[in-house]
């Protein structure tokens, strides 16, 4: 046995007792949400709803202990929704009949029901690698409770609404967009058919409506526009798209093996919103078939085991139905940096069995609970098995270790990731010398690269919402340096006496790319002028 019976009881208070209350996503412990429905024959109603229309079911509820009335309740999902079934996935509109109303900050609640993973490990296990690299929602486990019955063990991820917004781009009221629709509306029949979310050029703005859901005001001109020029003008798409972003979005998909998303078949399950200095920002969503559970490329059958772990890391490169790929890895060096991306995701997460003792822990926690689901779906066996071998005869769901194990030393010995980086080191930033009067106006930033690197860039900015602006770094003389390597130098002009720098500096050389530091998403250089001169 993979685990050790863990009860994770939930920490749930009431705001009105004035004990402290659990954090929505906290993933040391298991939430519990109470739904209170006015109908005995509440799946019917639901069902009902999801099938003929946009309504929600009225009722209250108790979210780790707060309590809330005139919430709205209905099933979600495409291929996760089953008729019949109380394990379906189910949003949660706290703020249905108050718009004020809201838990946390958070005025709806997305609760996933892990159809096709017997591990329930892979949304919050994806989500949580995801996170080290780019904007993507948080996750954790709740109970879930409808008129006092136990309906199961669910996983409650962040809707990417205001709040997340707000906390990632600084903004949360532009286009905002997310790919694939619940229910398709009419649309021209001149639209291009069967191309989902793919972002082809389309002349007649309609045609959108029937592949994207707006969840904003407005904006199908803006996310045309982005169809526009990545299609036509892709030399321009950095005033559009963030582009580092979208390759740590594909990088991700291709790791873990999501083809329920841009890289699969259909090309759904992932959300642009437009931040305020007009990019589009990416993120991912439903990831519950990622790690192989959905095996189809749009190439052909769905894929075996084997072509799973072997899945090509430059999938879609040619695909002309895949402008995203296709066009960002048309670029050389975005190329390079998606194939670095690769790397680092591969060796900070798979290569050293990280993510296997974290999927085991994500178990241990729910065990109970899931054996207590008479909703379940997959037996405790199954459960426990599926981490490191296939389950089920007809849908042979891969394990997880099953399938990331080989993918690993299949990625790390690939051709196009095995070139070594041109390392950068020495990365300094010049200060007032010792007796001088002359106060530094300007940051001077210098650096060492090896293995023969081509071009030293620095991209840098001065406030943590602002995009990165790309500056060349310039060839130095230095004396008794080492064979292929090259010193570097690059002058960035303060903004004002407080100017504070972001900062990190990317390596190319014929092979691939390198990053300083490594961890530039989360922890980039950063440098105040004020210390320079002291």
């Amino acid at each position: 046995m993979l685990f050790a019976l863990l009860a994770i009881l939930p920490l749930a208070a009431s705001a009105q007792s004035g004990k402290s209350v659990r954090p929505l996503f906290d993933k040391k412990s298991i939430g519990e949400i109470r739904l209170t429905l006015p109908a005995t024959n509440w799946v019917d109603a639901l069902d009902s709803m999801r099938i003929y229309g946009m309504g929600m079911l009225g009722g209250s509820a108790t979210v780790d202990g707060v309590k809330y009335d005139g919430v709205g309740v209905r099933f979600r999902g495409d291929k996760s929704y089953q008729m019949g079934l109380k394990r379906n996935p189910y949003t949660i509109r706290l703020n249905h009949a108050d718009p004020e109303q809201n838990h946390q900050g958070y005025t709806s609640l997305k609760l996933s029901s892990s159809l096709r993973d017997p591990s329930m490990v892979r949304e919050i296990l994806f989500y949580e690698i995801a996170a080290k690299y780019m904007p993507a929602s948080q996750a954790c486990y709740t109970k879930l409770y409808v008129n006092d019955e136990y309906v199961g063990i669910f996983v409650n991820v962040e809707n990417p609404e205001k709040q997340m917004l707000q906390t990632h781009f600084g903004s949360s009221g532009n286009a905002f967009f997310k790919a694939g629709v619940d229910y398709k509306p009419e649309v021209p029949t001149s639209c291009k058919q069967n191309i989902f979310g793919s972002l082809e050029y389309e002349e007649d703005l309609e045609c959108y409506k029937g592949n994207f859901e707006m969840n904003s005001a407005s904006g199908w001109s803006e996310l045309q526009e982005l169809t526009r020029i990545l299609n036509k003008e892709p030399g321009k798409i950095e005033r559009i798209l963030d582009v580092d972003r979208a390759l740590w979005m594909l990088a991700l998909n291709n790791v873990m093996v999501n083809l329920s998303s841009y890289s699969g078949s259909q090309s759904i399950n992932y959300y642009l919103y437009r931040d305020q200095h007009g990019r589009f920002q990416p993120l991912h969503w439903d990831l519950n078939l990622s790690f192989g559970s959905f095996k189809n490329t749009g190439k052909g059958s769905d894929l075996d085991l084997k072509g799973l772990q072997n899945l090509d890391p430059l999938l879609h490169a040619d695909n002309p139905y895949k402008p995203l790929i296709r066009q960002l890895l048309a670029d050389p060096l975005y190329k390079k940096i998606y194939l670095a991306h690769i790397r680092q995701i591969v060796d900070e997460n798979f290569a050293n069995g990280a993510y296997e003792k974290r999927a085991q822990e994500l178990q241990g926690m729910i065990v109970v609970p899931f054996n207590d689901d008479k909703n379940k779906l997959y037996s405790l066996d199954d459960f426990q098995r599926s981490l490191r071998e296939t389950i089920g005869k007809k849908s042979r769901i891969p394990g997880i270790s099953e399938l990331m194990s080989r993918r690993a030393r299949y990625l790390k010995s690939h051709p196009e990731l095995t070139p070594l980086p041109s390392a950068i080191s020495q990365v300094n930033v010049v200060g007032r010398g010792k007796f001088e009067n002359q106060r530094v106006n300007s940051f001077h930033i210098t650096a060492r690269a090896d293995r023969f690197p081509q071009r030293v860039s620095v991209y840098y900015r001065f406030s943590d919402n602002d995009p990165y602006s790309m500056v060349p770094m310039s060839e130095e003389t230095a004396s008794n340096l080492p064979s292929g390597t090259k010193a570097y130098f690059a002058t960035i002009e303060a903004k004002d006496p407080d100017a504070k720098l972001t900062y990190y500096i990317l390596s190319e050389n014929a092979g691939t790319v390198a990053f300083a530091p490594l961890d530039y998403v989360n922890r980039p250089y950063t440098v105040k002028l004020a210390d320079l001169n002291k």
